[in-house]
């Protein structure tokens, strides 16, 4: 089977995910399509005089109350989780011999103020000195960026050197194209690719809402998140994990694998604006859209639905609607944001949003956009406002729009008829 341009066809055959509503992709799906929301009130460190207090957070298997856990050490945790789930559904990897590469997407890694103040404590100062003096060899297998990706390519027997990458929002879904081309240039029958994040900790909390990105409505956590609607304040940090196999297609179904869906399309463009915003051009974000549908040789008419990035700020939905009317015109499809109920998980978001498509994809059901109340007049979009919707479901785009004007689209679609 090959595609338009006589590529072979990447199938997915593996999901795993995890995010504040759960662990496992059937428990995420239901509270998706419920509407129920996993914001929360921040309990795993002290929020005083922070102006967001509120997060999509995880709670490991064994957390205790209190317990430090670094943020690479979680986003290992997530991520294996969702491999080991999406390997198992896919019938392939196991015993730790997976036949193929890992793409890792994750946030970038740095030493974190609970490990500072260690180091200071047992350097006996707060220099440079002190520091790098104290600092043993388990911080910089901690903190080193690779580390990650090494130790899950470790555990689960991926073939070659893992690739680990991060895009900012877009990361996930850029580990998802490395996957699809590697596979569509014939350098592997099987890949594996993740997306995750747990940046949830004081200093990057500190850092977005020093941007004025974050929602301040801390008194209501599971109505904090608004895409698309008039009262929205900005976006909710969240946590999680996604894992897909991606596979040739033949060499899937001659292996006897259950095709979950396609990754039909990978479209991105980047505009070098600016740190945080978009170009108001729009060029960038229109161009990510129009090539994704380009490389998967499919005209704007035949998507039936597209997962929105829509984070909830103000700069982001008004340039995402933008850009759905000059690739759709007036017949835009529907749009949701996953984001209304699981926040923002960032480097994660991408493939999260990709594995949901999929599901929407062979559910035949659109999950909804939570928490919309009083309508943005200037956001010219069906939302599938608060209540999932049953709908013939073919192609999907997904849209992941980052900060430095990294745009990545995928289109996901169902197995050839």
């Amino acid at each position: 089977m090959r595609d338009h341009l006589e590529r072979p066809l990447v199938a997915v055959t593996g999901i795993g995910a995890v995010t504040s509503l759960g662990f496992g992709r059937e428990e995420n799906w239901r509270r998706l399509l419920a509407g129920e929301s996993g914001i929360r009130r921040i309990a795993r460190f002290p929020t005083d005089h922070l102006k967001t207090t509120i997060a999509g957070t995880v709670d490991l298997p064994g957390e205790t109350a209190g317990e430090v856990i670094t943020s690479p050490e979680r986003v290992e945790r997530m991520a294996a989780f969702a491999m080991e789930e999406a390997m198992s559904g896919a019938g392939i990897g196991g015993n730790g011999t997976f036949p193929g590469p890992l793409f890792l997407g994750m946030p970038p890694v740095e030493v974190e103020w609970p490990n500072r103040f260690d180091l200071a404590r047992r350097g006996g100062g707060t220099t440079y000195g002190h520091l790098v003096e104290a600092a043993g060899p388990e911080i910089y297998e901690t903190f080193f960026f690779g580390g990650v990706g090494e130790r899950l390519s470790a555990r689960f027997g991926t073939r070659g050197a893992p690739i680990s990458l991060t895009t900012a929002c877009a990361t996930g879904a850029s580990a998802i194209q490395l996957g699809v081309e590697a596979i569509q240039r014939g350098e592997c029958d099987a890949c594996i690719a993740v997306g995750a994040d747990a940046s949830v900790h004081p200093e990057a909390l500190i850092r977005f809402s020093l941007l004025s990105a974050l929602s301040t409505r801390n008194d209501d956590p599971s109505k904090a998140a608004r895409p698309f609607e008039k009262s929205r304040d900005g976006f909710v940090m969240a946590e999680g994990a996604a894992a897909l196999v991606l596979e040739d297609y033949d060499a899937a179904r001659a292996r006897g694998a259950t095709i979950i869906g396609l990754v039909s399309g990978c479209g991105e463009r980047a505009d070098s604006f600016h740190r945080t915003r978009s170009n108001p051009d729009g060029r960038a974000i229109v161009g990510a859209m129009r090539n994704a549908l380009a490389d998967a040789g499919l005209e704007p008419g035949q998507i039936s639905y597209v997962n929105g990035h829509g984070t909830g700020t103000p700069e982001n939905d008004k340039m995402e609607n933008f850009g759905m009317r000059a690739v759709f015109g007036d017949a835009a499809p529907p749009i949701s944001s996953n984001k209304s109920m699981i926040g923002h998980t960032l480097s994660a978001a991408g493939a999260l949003e990709a594995a949901f498509s999929l599901l929407a994809i062979r559910d035949g059901r659109l999950p909804p956009t939570i928490n919309y109340e009083d309508p943005d007049p200037n956001i010219t979009l069906d939302v599938v406002p608060n209540v999932a919707r049953d709908a013939d479901v073919r192609h999907v785009l997904s849209n992941s729009f980052g900060f430095g004007g990294q745009n990545v689209c995928l289109v996901l679609s169902g197995e050839p008829r």
